[in-house]
């Protein structure tokens, strides 16, 4: 699980601004699984929607390993 939230921040990350949607079809699991992954990022302030339903990085510092 872990690895799937790194895979869907770091996609985020290099393709700027990203629809759930986008994800879903990326990574081939359902919405509701993005949308949990993507509470995870957003409660550690890695991701944020502006509007619903686009998803982007926060200028939060990370480190990846």
């Amino acid at each position: 699980m872990l690895t799937r939230i790194k895979s869907i921040y770091l996609y985020i990350k290099q393709r700027g601004t990203v629809t759930t949607n986008e994800l879903v079809e990326e990574f081939g699991i359902t919405q509701r699984t993005i949308q949990r992954d993507l509470n995870v990022l957003e409660y550690n302030k890695l991701v944020e929607s502006p509007t619903r339903g686009k998803w982007s990085v926060t200028k939060k510092k990370i480190r990846i390993s």
